[in-house]
């Protein structure tokens, strides 16, 4: 009876068409298709919230979901609106990643699907082109972060190391705008692929399956073997009681950010738990105020 269960589930989770993402319909929420017009042929959707005003800072917002699938609501649009809230323009990615499907299939084993370095050239391809619209945009192309949360804090995090890693020109793509965020949040973020704090899911997610998750693939992006001394500025920020995502994870990224002189903040909250986002009825009081951290940290770096 389990059996037939299962089955059923598996055929239903195989044959429901996965939900589309769909933006509001006022003007500013309209979803780009970042590789329109390109060699590349997937479509990957990055939506503006514009604030107010001109020459606002920016921040391209990368939810999390295991590299499988994305929290739009909670880690993507609340935080965006909380962002615009604060003058702050923001714009949701929605990057590759293995998909529902991938997850519960394991279908990867015979056919590529999304996987690294997919989402490293989704997040390039995000910072070049806000940076070459940021006149319409009405944004300031030297004030252009990235955050992220839990596997989008693992990818904000890849865009500060590895921003002159050259994955686009296999797309066709030379960039005339520098690729480095001016700074990056990863909250609560997935960090390392080889320690023994790993989030499995997320690796697996990110990687592929079987053998494509080789060691030597497990090393390059175990982020904490990679920090550089020019990395942008850096706002980390973990939960002691995260029951997803272990929080030596991000004591491994600021223990070797302190090593290389990293200019960055950590903060490390006793509670508030996992993928809370800007959401205070998902967490602590203790730990939302990580919001107002944020905005005074930001505030002293880019003087906005």
């Amino acid at each position: 009876m389990k059996r037939f269960y299962y089955i059923l589930f598996l055929s239903v989770a195989l044959l429901t068409p996965l939900p589309v993402w769909s933006a509001d319909k006022s003007a500013d929420n309209k979803p780009i298709n970042i590789w329109a017009d390109t060699d590349c042929k997937s479509k990957v959707w990055l939506t503006p919230y514009l604030a107010p005003g001109d020459n606002n800072p920016a921040i391209i917002v990368c939810p999390g979901g295991s590299y499988f699938w994305h929290d739009m609501e909670v880690e993507g649009k609340g935080v965006a609106e909380w962002l615009q809230a604060n003058g702050i323009s923001a714009f949701v990615l929605k990057y590759r990643a293995g998909t529902i499907a991938g997850f519960i299939t394991h279908y990867r084993l015979i056919a590529r699907g999304n996987r690294y370095p997919d989402m490293l050239q989704d997040i390039q391809r995000s910072i070049q082109l806000v940076r070459e619209n940021a006149s319409g945009f009405n944004i300031n192309p030297d004030q252009l972060g990235v955050m992220g949360f839990s596997a989008g804090g693992h990818l904000t995090a890849m865009s500060g190391i590895f921003f002159d890693t050259d994955v686009l020109s296999p797309l066709g793509i030379k960039p005339d705008v520098s690729l480095k965020p001016d700074f990056i949040a990863p909250v609560y973020p997935v960090v390392t692929f080889t320690a023994p704090c790993t989030h499995g899911r997320s690796r697996r997610g990110a990687l592929g399956e079987g053998r494509s998750i080789s060691k030597a693939m497990k090393d390059s992006l175990s982020l904490e073997k990679h920090v550089r001394s020019d990395m942008p500025p850096v706002f980390l920020m973990n939960c002691m009681d995260d029951p997803i995502v272990d929080y030596h994870n991000s004591e491994l990224l600021d223990s070797a950010m302190t090593a290389k002189g990293v200019p960055h903040k950590y903060i490390q909250y006793r509670t508030g738990g996992h993928g809370f986002g800007a959401s205070a009825h998902k967490t602590t009081a203790e730990a939302i105020g990580w919001k107002s951290a944020f905005l005074a940290w930001l505030k002293e770096i880019i003087n906005f």
